[in-house]
């Protein structure tokens, strides 16, 4: 899918949307995805409470890029280079375990 500039991440806990991808003008309180730095132009969403979604568990947790490696607000980092490695390996049931 490619990312437009009106899509978001819903992180706001005690709306129905809450984890899930949503399109702005959005009234509750998400994050965007179209971003000026290159940080999710490659995007994976980890499948973590997501089936079934529960409020304050966590959202908006995904494997995107980096440059510098800072650190991230619950999300997976890596280089880009790093990322079109691994991804013609990742399928559908693909399990990211992080440790």
């Amino acid at each position: 899918m490619v990312i437009k500039k009106n899509m978001g991440w819903c992180d706001d806990p005690i709306s129905k949307e809450y984890n899930q991808l949503i399109k702005f003008p959005f009234s509750k309180k998400a994050e965007k995805i179209f971003l000026k730095r290159n940080s999710y132009d490659l995007i994976l969403v980890i499948n973590y409470n997501r089936n079934p979604v529960i409020p304050f568990k966590g959202s908006a947790i995904f494997l995107h890029l980096t440059e510098k490696f800072n650190p991230t607000r619950g999300c997976v980092s890596i280089k880009k280079k790093d990322f079109i490695k691994i991804l013609p390996f990742i399928k559908k049931e693909t399990k990211i375990i992080i440790s």
